[in-house]
Protein backbone atom coordinates (compact mmCIF):
# COMPACT_ATOMS: atom_id res chain seq x y z
CA UNK A 1 0.00 0.00 0.00
CA UNK A 2 1.75 3.61 -1.10
CA UNK A 3 1.99 6.13 1.91
CA UNK A 4 1.56 9.86 0.95
CA UNK A 5 3.95 10.73 4.27
CA UNK A 6 6.49 7.68 2.56
CA UNK A 7 6.22 8.97 -0.43
CA UNK A 8 6.81 12.46 0.60
CA UNK A 9 9.65 11.73 2.66
CA UNK A 10 11.43 9.64 -0.40
CA UNK A 11 11.58 12.59 -2.86
CA UNK A 12 12.51 15.82 -0.14
CA UNK A 13 15.23 13.47 1.29
CA UNK A 14 16.22 12.30 -2.54
CA UNK A 15 15.51 16.30 -3.92
CA UNK A 16 17.58 17.80 -0.51
CA UNK A 17 20.27 15.28 -1.39
CA UNK A 18 21.18 16.03 -5.05
CA UNK A 19 21.00 19.36 -3.88
CA UNK A 20 23.67 18.97 -1.44
CA UNK A 21 25.75 16.69 -4.01
CA UNK A 22 25.29 19.42 -6.63
CA UNK A 23 26.14 22.61 -3.64
CA UNK A 24 29.49 20.08 -2.62
CA UNK A 25 30.73 19.82 -6.34
CA UNK A 26 30.20 23.49 -6.76
CA UNK A 27 32.11 24.12 -3.64
CA UNK A 28 34.91 21.61 -4.34
CA UNK A 29 35.25 23.35 -7.36
CA UNK A 30 35.18 27.08 -6.25
CA UNK A 31 37.89 25.51 -3.17
CA UNK A 32 40.15 24.04 -5.77
CA UNK A 33 40.79 27.18 -8.10
CA UNK A 34 41.13 28.83 -4.77
CA UNK A 35 43.62 26.56 -3.01
CA UNK A 36 45.46 27.02 -6.45
CA UNK A 37 45.56 30.86 -6.44
CA UNK A 38 46.47 30.59 -3.22
CA UNK A 39 49.00 28.14 -3.41
CA UNK A 40 50.93 30.27 -6.70
CA UNK A 41 50.80 33.38 -4.66
CA UNK A 42 52.24 31.54 -1.47
CA UNK A 43 54.96 29.96 -3.53
CA UNK A 44 55.64 33.04 -5.19
CA UNK A 45 56.74 34.86 -1.68
CA UNK A 46 58.47 31.77 -0.53
CA UNK A 47 60.90 32.48 -3.62
CA UNK A 48 61.34 36.17 -3.14
CA UNK A 49 61.90 35.68 0.65
CA UNK A 50 65.40 33.87 0.04
CA UNK A 51 68.11 36.13 0.06
CA UNK A 52 70.51 36.36 -3.64
CA UNK A 53 73.65 35.52 -2.24
CA UNK A 54 75.22 33.74 0.88
CA UNK A 55 74.29 30.06 0.60
CA UNK A 56 76.80 27.51 0.55
CA UNK A 57 76.94 23.80 -1.11
CA UNK A 58 74.19 22.02 -1.31
CA UNK A 59 72.75 19.77 1.55
CA UNK A 60 70.25 17.07 1.61
CA UNK A 61 68.50 17.63 5.02
CA UNK A 62 66.68 14.34 6.45
CA UNK A 63 63.16 13.88 5.63
CA UNK A 64 60.23 11.22 5.59
CA UNK A 65 59.78 10.08 2.11
CA UNK A 66 56.62 9.18 2.81
CA UNK A 67 55.50 12.78 3.44
CA UNK A 68 57.03 13.92 0.50
CA UNK A 69 53.63 14.62 -0.77
CA UNK A 70 52.95 17.33 2.01
CA UNK A 71 55.82 19.52 1.84
CA UNK A 72 57.00 22.33 -0.57
CA UNK A 73 60.97 21.68 -2.35
CA UNK A 74 63.38 24.51 -2.44
CA UNK A 75 66.56 24.60 -4.90
CA UNK A 76 68.48 26.86 -5.50
CA UNK A 77 70.96 27.10 -8.30
CA UNK A 78 74.30 29.02 -9.22
CA UNK A 79 75.20 31.08 -12.59
CA UNK A 80 76.91 27.77 -13.28
CA UNK A 81 74.29 25.48 -12.65
CA UNK A 82 75.65 24.13 -9.37
CA UNK A 83 73.05 23.84 -7.28
CA UNK A 84 73.56 25.34 -3.88
CA UNK A 85 70.24 24.18 -1.64
CA UNK A 86 67.64 21.33 -1.48
CA UNK A 87 64.98 21.21 1.23
CA UNK A 88 64.22 17.89 0.80
CA UNK A 89 65.89 14.66 0.01
CA UNK A 90 64.16 13.51 -3.07
CA UNK A 91 64.27 16.35 -5.36
CA UNK A 92 61.13 16.80 -7.70
CA UNK A 93 62.11 17.37 -11.62
CA UNK A 94 63.49 20.30 -12.45
CA UNK A 95 61.87 23.16 -14.93
CA UNK A 96 64.09 25.37 -17.15
CA UNK A 97 60.70 27.59 -17.56
CA UNK A 98 60.97 31.16 -15.69
CA UNK A 99 57.64 31.00 -14.02
CA UNK A 100 55.00 28.84 -13.41
CA UNK A 101 54.78 25.22 -14.91
CA UNK A 102 53.32 21.83 -14.31
CA UNK A 103 55.15 18.97 -14.65
CA UNK A 104 54.28 15.19 -14.64
CA UNK A 105 56.08 12.78 -12.79
CA UNK A 106 55.39 9.08 -12.18
CA UNK A 107 54.90 10.28 -8.20
CA UNK A 108 52.05 12.71 -9.20
CA UNK A 109 51.89 16.02 -11.08
CA UNK A 110 54.12 19.14 -9.58
CA UNK A 111 53.36 22.73 -9.75
CA UNK A 112 56.44 24.50 -10.06
CA UNK A 113 57.49 28.08 -9.39
CA UNK A 114 61.04 29.55 -11.20
CA UNK A 115 62.10 33.01 -10.74
CA UNK A 116 66.23 34.50 -11.05
CA UNK A 117 67.30 35.98 -7.52
CA UNK A 118 70.62 38.11 -8.33
CA UNK A 119 73.22 35.30 -9.96
CA UNK A 120 70.98 32.44 -8.24
CA UNK A 121 68.08 30.75 -10.18
CA UNK A 122 65.21 30.16 -6.89
CA UNK A 123 62.26 27.02 -7.65
CA UNK A 124 59.81 26.06 -5.19
CA UNK A 125 57.83 22.83 -5.94
CA UNK A 126 54.77 21.91 -4.60
CA UNK A 127 52.60 18.52 -5.24
CA UNK A 128 49.41 19.14 -7.14
CA UNK A 129 48.03 16.32 -4.66
CA UNK A 130 48.41 18.70 -1.49
CA UNK A 131 46.25 21.42 -3.34
CA UNK A 132 43.46 18.87 -4.35
CA UNK A 133 43.56 17.75 -0.89
CA UNK A 134 43.20 21.08 0.82
CA UNK A 135 40.40 21.95 -2.08
CA UNK A 136 38.57 18.75 -0.85
CA UNK A 137 39.43 19.40 3.18
CA UNK A 138 37.56 23.00 2.80
CA UNK A 139 34.58 21.51 0.64
CA UNK A 140 34.08 19.00 3.28
CA UNK A 141 34.26 21.24 6.28
CA UNK A 142 31.27 23.32 4.21
CA UNK A 143 29.09 20.52 3.51
CA UNK A 144 29.26 18.46 6.41
CA UNK A 145 27.15 20.16 8.31
CA UNK A 146 24.48 19.94 6.14
CA UNK A 147 25.29 16.04 5.65
CA UNK A 148 24.53 15.82 9.47
CA UNK A 149 21.41 18.06 8.92
CA UNK A 150 19.63 15.51 6.86
CA UNK A 151 18.33 13.21 9.58
CA UNK A 152 17.11 16.39 11.48
CA UNK A 153 15.16 17.25 8.31
CA UNK A 154 13.94 13.98 7.39
CA UNK A 155 12.73 13.88 10.92
CA UNK A 156 10.73 17.27 10.89
CA UNK A 157 9.50 16.54 7.04
CA UNK A 158 8.45 12.95 8.86
CA UNK A 159 6.42 14.86 11.78
CA UNK A 160 5.46 17.38 9.73
CA UNK A 161 3.46 15.66 6.52
CA UNK A 162 2.00 13.61 9.84
CA UNK A 163 0.71 16.90 10.75
CA UNK A 164 -0.52 18.06 7.35
CA UNK A 165 -2.57 14.66 7.02
CA UNK A 166 -3.68 14.39 10.16
CA UNK A 167 -6.95 15.77 8.96
CA UNK A 168 -7.38 13.17 6.58
CA UNK A 169 -6.93 10.78 9.27
CA UNK A 170 -9.90 12.00 11.10
CA UNK A 171 -11.69 12.49 8.00
CA UNK A 172 -11.39 8.52 7.69
CA UNK A 173 -12.04 8.18 11.64
CA UNK A 174 -15.32 10.11 11.20
CA UNK A 175 -16.39 8.21 8.42
CA UNK A 176 -15.51 4.52 9.17
CA UNK A 177 -17.47 5.17 12.77
CA UNK A 178 -20.79 6.00 11.16
CA UNK A 179 -23.16 3.49 10.45
CA UNK A 180 -24.42 2.65 7.11
CA UNK A 181 -27.75 4.99 7.61
CA UNK A 182 -26.11 8.11 9.11
CA UNK A 183 -25.48 10.32 6.36
CA UNK A 184 -25.28 13.72 7.74
CA UNK A 185 -22.75 15.82 5.88
CA UNK A 186 -19.23 15.92 7.39
CA UNK A 187 -18.23 19.41 9.08
CA UNK A 188 -16.03 21.45 6.77
CA UNK A 189 -14.99 24.09 9.08
CA UNK A 190 -11.45 24.06 10.73
CA UNK A 191 -10.12 21.99 7.43
CA UNK A 192 -7.32 22.66 5.36
CA UNK A 193 -7.85 24.27 2.55
CA UNK A 194 -6.77 21.37 0.33
CA UNK A 195 -8.73 18.82 2.20
CA UNK A 196 -12.19 21.34 1.23
CA UNK A 197 -13.22 19.85 -2.22
CA UNK A 198 -12.90 16.18 -0.57
CA UNK A 199 -15.17 17.27 2.00
CA UNK A 200 -17.32 19.08 -0.05
CA UNK A 201 -17.37 16.17 -2.69
CA UNK A 202 -18.06 13.43 0.22
CA UNK A 203 -21.20 15.60 1.42
CA UNK A 204 -22.61 15.55 -1.91
CA UNK A 205 -22.34 12.20 -2.19
CA UNK A 206 -23.97 11.30 1.19
CA UNK A 207 -26.51 14.06 0.05
CA UNK A 208 -26.90 12.44 -3.30
CA UNK A 209 -27.23 8.83 -1.78
CA UNK A 210 -29.67 9.93 0.97
CA UNK A 211 -32.09 11.32 -1.90
CA UNK A 212 -31.35 7.92 -3.58
CA UNK A 213 -32.35 6.11 -0.34
CA UNK A 214 -35.13 8.15 0.49
CA UNK A 215 -36.00 7.36 -3.04
CA UNK A 216 -35.54 3.47 -2.39
CA UNK A 217 -37.79 3.16 1.28
CA UNK A 218 -40.57 5.17 -0.38
CA UNK A 219 -40.67 2.89 -3.58
CA UNK A 220 -40.16 -0.09 -1.55
CA UNK A 221 -43.29 1.40 1.17
CA UNK A 222 -45.40 1.88 -1.48
CA UNK A 223 -44.69 -1.46 -3.90
CA UNK A 224 -45.10 -3.49 -0.84
CA UNK A 225 -48.39 -1.64 -0.17
CA UNK A 226 -49.57 -1.89 -3.61
CA UNK A 227 -48.56 -5.86 -4.26
CA UNK A 228 -50.65 -6.31 -0.89
CA UNK A 229 -54.08 -5.44 -2.65
CA UNK A 230 -53.81 -7.82 -5.89
CA UNK A 231 -51.75 -10.71 -3.48
CA UNK A 232 -55.22 -10.32 -1.18
CA UNK A 233 -57.27 -10.56 -4.31
CA UNK A 234 -55.86 -13.58 -5.71
CA UNK A 235 -55.73 -15.65 -1.86
CA UNK A 236 -59.56 -14.73 -1.73
CA UNK A 237 -60.37 -15.72 -5.36
CA UNK A 238 -58.79 -19.05 -4.86
CA UNK A 239 -60.43 -19.33 -1.47
CA UNK A 240 -63.98 -19.00 -3.68
CA UNK A 241 -62.34 -21.28 -6.21
CA UNK A 242 -62.07 -23.88 -3.20
CA UNK A 243 -65.52 -23.41 -1.84
CA UNK A 244 -67.15 -23.64 -5.25
CA UNK A 245 -69.90 -26.62 -5.12
CA UNK A 246 -70.87 -26.12 -9.30
CA UNK A 247 -68.35 -26.69 -12.36
CA UNK A 248 -69.54 -23.28 -13.36
CA UNK A 249 -68.89 -21.63 -9.77
CA UNK A 250 -65.58 -23.06 -9.87
CA UNK A 251 -64.94 -21.84 -13.61
CA UNK A 252 -65.72 -18.53 -12.56
CA UNK A 253 -63.62 -17.93 -10.05
CA UNK A 254 -60.74 -19.58 -11.49
CA UNK A 255 -61.27 -17.03 -14.21
CA UNK A 256 -61.07 -14.15 -11.76
CA UNK A 257 -58.09 -15.69 -10.12
CA UNK A 258 -56.23 -15.63 -13.16
CA UNK A 259 -56.99 -12.14 -13.84
CA UNK A 260 -55.89 -11.55 -10.56
CA UNK A 261 -52.34 -13.34 -11.65
CA UNK A 262 -52.23 -11.68 -14.32
CA UNK A 263 -52.58 -8.18 -12.69
CA UNK A 264 -49.69 -9.08 -9.97
CA UNK A 265 -47.49 -10.41 -12.72
CA UNK A 266 -47.58 -7.06 -14.67
CA UNK A 267 -47.37 -4.87 -11.53
CA UNK A 268 -43.80 -7.16 -10.34
CA UNK A 269 -42.84 -6.41 -13.74
CA UNK A 270 -43.59 -3.04 -14.24
CA UNK A 271 -41.84 -2.49 -10.83
CA UNK A 272 -38.46 -4.45 -12.25
CA UNK A 273 -38.31 -2.23 -15.38
CA UNK A 274 -39.10 0.84 -12.85
CA UNK A 275 -36.13 -0.09 -10.81
CA UNK A 276 -33.69 -1.04 -13.49
CA UNK A 277 -34.49 2.46 -15.05
CA UNK A 278 -33.24 4.02 -11.77
CA UNK A 279 -30.09 6.35 -11.97
CA UNK A 280 -28.64 4.36 -9.58
CA UNK A 281 -28.90 1.31 -12.10
CA UNK A 282 -26.07 -0.46 -14.39
CA UNK A 283 -26.69 1.51 -17.72
CA UNK A 284 -26.27 0.04 -20.57
CA UNK A 285 -24.05 1.73 -23.44
CA UNK A 286 -26.00 3.98 -25.59
CA UNK A 287 -26.13 3.00 -29.66
CA UNK A 288 -27.70 4.09 -32.63
CA UNK A 289 -31.04 3.05 -32.81
CA UNK A 290 -34.30 3.56 -34.96
CA UNK A 291 -37.58 5.45 -33.47
CA UNK A 292 -38.85 4.04 -36.65
CA UNK A 293 -38.81 0.67 -36.20
CA UNK A 294 -38.80 1.06 -32.39
CA UNK A 295 -42.51 2.17 -33.59
CA UNK A 296 -43.24 -0.62 -36.02
CA UNK A 297 -42.63 -3.20 -33.81
CA UNK A 298 -44.47 -1.82 -30.37
CA UNK A 299 -47.93 -1.50 -32.52
CA UNK A 300 -46.72 -4.98 -34.13
CA UNK A 301 -46.85 -6.40 -30.67
CA UNK A 302 -50.07 -4.69 -29.52
CA UNK A 303 -51.95 -5.25 -32.28
CA UNK A 304 -54.07 -8.20 -31.78
CA UNK A 305 -54.58 -6.43 -28.43
CA UNK A 306 -56.16 -3.45 -30.07
CA UNK A 307 -58.33 -5.54 -32.47
CA UNK A 308 -59.92 -7.43 -29.59
CA UNK A 309 -60.65 -4.20 -27.69
CA UNK A 310 -62.13 -2.94 -31.18
CA UNK A 311 -59.59 -0.26 -31.50
CA UNK A 312 -57.39 1.27 -34.70
CA UNK A 313 -54.13 1.06 -34.02
CA UNK A 314 -52.08 2.11 -36.28
CA UNK A 315 -48.38 3.74 -37.18
CA UNK A 316 -48.38 6.96 -38.63
CA UNK A 317 -46.04 8.76 -41.28
CA UNK A 318 -42.73 6.50 -42.24
CA UNK A 319 -39.86 9.45 -41.41
CA UNK A 320 -36.93 7.36 -40.54
CA UNK A 321 -35.02 8.45 -37.87
CA UNK A 322 -31.99 7.63 -35.52
CA UNK A 323 -31.05 8.61 -32.39
CA UNK A 324 -28.35 7.65 -29.63
CA UNK A 325 -30.13 5.30 -27.37
CA UNK A 326 -30.79 2.10 -25.46
CA UNK A 327 -33.18 0.20 -28.01
CA UNK A 328 -34.95 -2.20 -25.28
CA UNK A 329 -35.54 1.11 -23.17
CA UNK A 330 -37.02 2.73 -25.57
CA UNK A 331 -39.41 0.02 -26.70
CA UNK A 332 -40.56 -0.55 -22.98
CA UNK A 333 -41.09 3.33 -22.57
CA UNK A 334 -43.24 3.76 -26.19
CA UNK A 335 -44.89 0.15 -25.01
CA UNK A 336 -45.94 2.01 -21.83
CA UNK A 337 -47.44 4.50 -23.40
CA UNK A 338 -49.26 2.70 -26.16
CA UNK A 339 -50.72 0.55 -23.33
CA UNK A 340 -52.22 3.58 -21.32
CA UNK A 341 -53.92 4.44 -24.70
CA UNK A 342 -55.40 1.19 -25.47
CA UNK A 343 -56.74 1.03 -21.88
CA UNK A 344 -58.23 4.07 -21.63
CA UNK A 345 -59.69 4.49 -25.59
CA UNK A 346 -63.36 3.43 -25.89
CA UNK A 347 -64.00 0.60 -28.09
CA UNK A 348 -64.23 2.14 -31.61
CA UNK A 349 -61.37 4.69 -31.35
CA UNK A 350 -58.32 5.26 -32.51
CA UNK A 351 -54.70 5.26 -31.35
CA UNK A 352 -51.84 6.82 -33.71
CA UNK A 353 -48.18 6.33 -33.35
CA UNK A 354 -45.85 8.22 -35.36
CA UNK A 355 -42.45 8.62 -35.00
CA UNK A 356 -42.20 12.69 -36.38
CA UNK A 357 -39.27 15.79 -36.54
CA UNK A 358 -40.61 18.41 -35.17
CA UNK A 359 -38.73 21.85 -35.15
CA UNK A 360 -35.25 20.34 -35.44
CA UNK A 361 -35.63 17.17 -33.21
CA UNK A 362 -36.82 13.42 -33.22
CA UNK A 363 -40.25 12.64 -31.68
CA UNK A 364 -42.34 9.95 -30.68
CA UNK A 365 -45.58 10.94 -30.69
CA UNK A 366 -49.30 8.58 -29.40
CA UNK A 367 -52.49 10.28 -29.92
CA UNK A 368 -55.40 8.68 -29.26
CA UNK A 369 -59.23 9.67 -28.71
CA UNK A 370 -60.02 8.35 -25.11
CA UNK A 371 -60.82 10.60 -22.37
CA UNK A 372 -57.67 12.35 -21.90
CA UNK A 373 -56.35 13.93 -19.06
CA UNK A 374 -56.99 17.62 -16.99
CA UNK A 375 -54.65 20.01 -17.31
CA UNK A 376 -54.39 20.47 -13.68
CA UNK A 377 -53.49 16.44 -13.14
CA UNK A 378 -50.70 15.87 -16.35
CA UNK A 379 -48.10 16.76 -13.69
CA UNK A 380 -49.16 14.35 -11.51
CA UNK A 381 -50.13 11.41 -13.49
CA UNK A 382 -46.24 10.59 -13.83
CA UNK A 383 -46.00 10.02 -9.57
CA UNK A 384 -45.31 6.96 -8.78
CA UNK A 385 -48.75 4.77 -8.02
CA UNK A 386 -51.12 7.44 -8.83
CA UNK A 387 -54.23 6.83 -10.16
CA UNK A 388 -56.68 9.35 -11.59
CA UNK A 389 -60.27 8.56 -9.40
CA UNK A 390 -62.49 8.91 -12.73
CA UNK A 391 -60.17 6.98 -14.88
CA UNK A 392 -62.27 4.12 -14.84
CA UNK A 393 -59.31 1.48 -15.30
CA UNK A 394 -57.46 -0.67 -12.81
CA UNK A 395 -53.75 -0.74 -13.42
CA UNK A 396 -50.65 0.20 -11.30
CA UNK A 397 -49.95 3.35 -11.63
CA UNK A 398 -46.24 2.80 -12.76
CA UNK A 399 -46.73 3.40 -16.68
CA UNK A 400 -45.89 6.94 -17.04
CA UNK A 401 -43.55 6.80 -13.99
CA UNK A 402 -41.13 4.32 -15.66
CA UNK A 403 -41.91 6.15 -19.22
CA UNK A 404 -40.60 9.75 -17.54
CA UNK A 405 -37.41 7.31 -16.05
CA UNK A 406 -36.41 6.43 -19.29
CA UNK A 407 -37.58 9.36 -21.17
CA UNK A 408 -34.98 11.42 -18.43
CA UNK A 409 -32.23 9.01 -19.44
CA UNK A 410 -32.32 9.86 -23.10
CA UNK A 411 -32.19 13.64 -22.22
CA UNK A 412 -35.87 13.19 -23.99
CA UNK A 413 -38.87 15.88 -22.29
CA UNK A 414 -42.44 14.71 -22.03
CA UNK A 415 -45.38 16.87 -23.19
CA UNK A 416 -48.91 15.99 -22.55
CA UNK A 417 -52.00 17.37 -24.50
CA UNK A 418 -55.28 17.38 -26.46
CA UNK A 419 -55.74 15.11 -29.19
CA UNK A 420 -56.84 16.07 -32.83
CA UNK A 421 -59.99 18.10 -32.33
CA UNK A 422 -59.40 18.70 -28.57
CA UNK A 423 -60.62 15.01 -27.74
CA UNK A 424 -58.34 12.12 -26.36
CA UNK A 425 -54.88 12.75 -25.03
CA UNK A 426 -51.15 13.53 -26.96
CA UNK A 427 -48.11 12.59 -25.47
CA UNK A 428 -44.83 14.16 -27.22
CA UNK A 429 -41.04 12.78 -26.57
CA UNK A 430 -39.27 14.79 -28.00
CA UNK A 431 -35.84 14.11 -27.74
CA UNK A 432 -33.53 17.44 -27.72
CA UNK A 433 -30.52 17.48 -29.99
CA UNK A 434 -29.91 13.54 -30.39
CA UNK A 435 -30.78 13.30 -34.45
CA UNK A 436 -29.24 11.64 -36.71
CA UNK A 437 -29.64 11.04 -40.52
CA UNK A 438 -30.51 7.74 -41.31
Amino acid sequence: MKSIRRQLLLWLLVGLTVATAAGAFAVYVRARAEARELSDYQLQVMAAAFPNNGFGPATAPAHDESNIGDVVVVQIWDQNGGRLYLSSPESPPQSAEIGFSTVTTPQGSWRIYSTVIGNNVVQVSQPMSMREKLAADLALRTILPLLLLLPVLAAMIWVTVGRGLRPLDEVAFAVGKRSADALEPLPESSLPQEVQPLIAALNDLLARLGRSLSLQRSFIADAAHELRTPLTAVSLQLQVAERASTEAERAAAFSKLKGGIERATRLVEQLLTLARSEPAAVEQPFTMVSLTEVARQVVAERASIAEARRLDLGLSGNTPLQILGDAEALRVMLGNLVDNAINYTPPGGTVDVEPAVDRGQACLIVTDTGPGIPAEERERVFDRFYRRAAAGESGSGLGLAIVRKIAQQHGARIELGAGGGGRGLKVTVRFSGQLAAQ
